[in-house]
């Protein structure tokens, strides 16, 4: 009887934590949820989405300079579903990954992965669009939020159209440029189209949330989600 009643009240504490959260969150005049600020995630996707071991870096000399830190999956069951003729130019990617990667390059990263670059972005939210502004290659992007049209062309940002539904912010975005989503060559081409979906839990935390679908890379769309975290400094 005694266990029964705890966890009765354990399930009531948690019950009445999560309603507290998704109230306390700040919120705009209209009653939207304010995902103004800046934000960074603190994972090593950059690295490889799907789960790595540390790797030695390419000159030993260096020691840990340039090393590959481990790190694990962000992709939801662990692996890209790849046709067979994809992973063979993944591993292609992952074999010239020094030289062809975008990002050594300096391109603009492209969605999703400008969101899990290690430099911060910045969230603008206005009465009407968003506007998110990136530190790598100076990447800039504006989510419409009422003019929503097809991608008048291809870019490295694509284009976004966005939504709330209630509290998550959802993005659509297409009109990719072919890019990687990250240093270990898994990549989509400009068939992909990318749904975001931001949820704000606390002040302080966003859910980043990311399916993608590209027929001539995957066998079934998939999906990352991740933390990112309010910069308060």
């Amino acid at each position: 009887m005694l266990n029964k009643t705890l966890i009765g009240c354990c399930l009531v504490f948690v019950t009445s934590l999560l309603q507290a959260q998704s109230t306390d969150i700040p919120r705009l005049e209209d009653g939207l949820p304010n995902i103004s600020g800046i934000w960074q995630s603190l994972n090593n996707a950059n690295w490889n989405l799907e789960a790595q071991v540390s790797q030695q870096g390419p000159l030993e000399s260096l020691g840990a300079i340039g090393a590959v830190p481990p790190g694990q999956s962000v992709v939801r069951g662990g692996t890209i579903p790849y046709k067979a003729s994809a992973l063979d130019q993944r591993s292609q990617n992952y074999a010239a990954r020094r030289t062809e990667d975008p990002e050594a390059k300096c391109f603009m990263p492209g969605i999703p992965r400008a969101h899990y670059m290690p430099q911060p972005f910045q969230i603008f939210q206005t009465d009407t669009d968003i506007m998110m502004v990136y530190q790598f290659a100076g990447a800039v992007r504006t989510v419409y939020m009422d003019n929503h049209i097809n991608a008048p062309l291809d870019g490295w940002m694509g284009w976004s159209n966005g939504h709330w539904e209630e509290d998550p912010l959802v993005i659509e975005v297409s009109g990719l440029n072919p890019n990687w989503l990250d240093r270990a060559g898994n990549f989509y081409t400009s068939a992909a189209k990318i749904t975001e979906r931001y949820t704000l839990l606390t002040p302080y935390h966003l859910n980043y949330e990311v399916t993608v679908e590209d027929p001539d890379v995957y066998e079934e769309p998939w999906t990352i989600s991740m933390p990112l975290y309010r910069r308060v400094e």
